[in-house]
């Protein structure tokens, strides 16, 4: 790990992310980064307890003079998303994130960064390892798999954490106090269908949508970025309509709350109309290029000969999958109507395969009211059903209705007034954070949450803002020396 990281201030902090990202730690696939921080707490001398699905609890005394103020849960997921540019080499299960700066930023070399949220597990090592500064009784809760289904939050039982006040540690602007998130669904669509010989005057291309930004389902999804799997069908619509594309395969997008950033298709076209389907696929980019200019400058649609595919889907089938995704709803569904600028609910077409006689589809609904995500879940349960697909709603999670009336976020507000001479951004997120799901457990436990600011999440765009983490380290430390008493 470059030394150019570890002595980047605050020392504390910036060291223990380093050595975090130093083990390899995919979500669903925790068993190292769960045995590295047993190890941690262990070696400190703390409690440390694996819960029944994974999680992490190491709990550290209050600091002398500090035995009276409320008990705090410290939180932060241990799992990151795993994502990668198309011709960057590496194995997510087996080596460390390569980290570089980048000016006032941290960055990985071509793959996810592991600030979300690395940076807040980073922060709680640094808590409990120090020697010097002052908190109450911490409890730090090491949850897992929260970006590929929550699992570790709806594990967590009730009767384990005894802390009054949880910090949740997984909000990505420094300026923001979040106090609500949204909830979430996997709405998934499959089916089978019988392949067809591919005729003899059919001839093979390989389609390859690229160079797209992606970024988080969540916190990005209002932005205009462009989705690969809509902009992939769109070209294999037209293609369809005008040349008689037939589809062989299809492999877009991958994480359910990744913005999709690359698609790829195995098609089969007409002989014939060849040099046609290549000046039409030429322009149709173009025109892509045009409308998402702003936001997707370095869009590519590549358009390659391949060999002829042995087998292409059944006709109707791939005018109702065509159709489908062209009518499933992708963005912003509704705005809140009660608070300014948040997204209430919305849909990512996350992935989409089809081969081998199979069709996948998976989405990933998020909203702050339920019955919305509810009624855009069906609608796009509708849609795909119209189609022929068997359509399961899974992995429901709830959202976290913020409490005004806080103590901890009037603690944390006047605090934040005072260090930085101006308001914090109270604000729920269209994120989904464990706060909703681990207060059905722990309905009493006053929640807040805030970060460092970090941008393009869930992408190989992720970055850390230097300046930043010693803003929000700052924050922390004052924070811990302001609990309140107990009550």
């Amino acid at each position: 790990m470059s030394s150019e990281i570890r002595n980047l201030e605050p020392k504390q902090l910036w060291n223990k992310f380093a050595d975090l990202n130093a083990v390899p730690r995919p979500s669903k696939k925790e068993e190292r980064v769960i045995a590295f921080m047993k190890d941690f707490g262990k070696k400190l001398g703390f409690e440390t307890i694996e819960d029944e699905v994974g999680n992490v609890i190491i709990k550290k005394p209050a600091t002398a003079g500090m035995e009276k103020r409320t008990t705090i849960v410290m939180q932060s997921h241990l799992d990151m998303v795993h994502q990668k540019n198309n011709d960057t080499e590496f194995d997510f299960d087996t080596q460390g994130i390569e980290m570089y700066v980048d000016g006032d930023w941290v960055r990985a070399k071509g793959t996810t960064l592991g600030a979300d949220n690395g940076l807040g597990v980073a922060t709680i090592m640094a808590i409990l390892e120090s020697t010097d500064i002052a908190h109450p009784a911490i409890e730090a809760l090491f949850t897992i798999d929260e970006e590929t289904g929550m699992t570790g939050a709806m594990g967590l039982k009730g009767g384990l954490l005894t802390g009054g006040i949880l910090l949740n540690l997984d909000t990505e602007e420094d300026d923001e106090i979040g106090v609500g998130c949204a909830g979430g669904i996997d709405v998934t669509a499959t089916r089978t269908y019988e392949e067809e010989e591919t005729p003899e005057f059919k001839i093979g291309y390989k389609i390859t949508v690229k160079g797209l930004q992606g970024g988080h389902s969540g916190m990005q999804i209002h932005e205009g970025l462009g989705n690969a799997n809509k902009i992939m069908n769109r070209v294999l619509f037209d293609g369809f309509e005008n040349f008689g594309l037939r589809i062989s395969e299809i492999d877009g997008g991958s994480l359910r709350n990744a913005i999709p950033r690359e698609s790829n298709a195995i098609v089969a076209i007409d002989a014939i109309h060849e040099e046609a389907f290549l000046l039409e696929t030429k322009e149709q980019e173009a025109m892509l290029k045009a409308e998402l200019k702003t936001m997707e400058p370095n869009l590519e649609i590549v358009v390659s000969k391949v060999e002829t595919p042995e087998k292409i889907m059944d006709l109707g089938v791939q005018e109702g999958l065509t159709r489908a995704i062209y009518a499933a709803w992708n963005g912003v569904y509704r705005m809140s109507a009660d608070i300014p600028e948040l997204v209430e609910t919305s849909n990512n077409i996350a992935r989409v395969i089809v081969k081998d006689g199979a069709v996948k589809i998976g989405c990933l609904t998020r909203s702050s009211v339920e019955s919305s995500k509810w009624d855009l879940a069906n609608t796009l349960r509708s849609t795909f059903e119209l189609t022929g697909c068997e359509v399961t709603c899974t992995g429901d999670y709830p959202g976290w209705s913020p409490n005004m009336d806080s103590a901890i976020l009037k603690v944390m507000t006047k605090l934040y007034e005072k260090l930085n001479n101006e308001k914090p951004h109270v604000a729920a997120c269209h994120a989904g954070l464990e706060c909703g799901i681990l207060g059905t457990n722990y309905p009493d436990m006053d929640m807040i949450s805030f970060g460092p600011t970090i941008k393009g999440a869930h992408s190989p765009d992720e970055r850390a803002q230097i300046s930043s983490a010693q803003k929000y380290w700052d924050f922390v430390i004052e924070i811990l020396k302001e609990i309140p008493e107990k009550a």
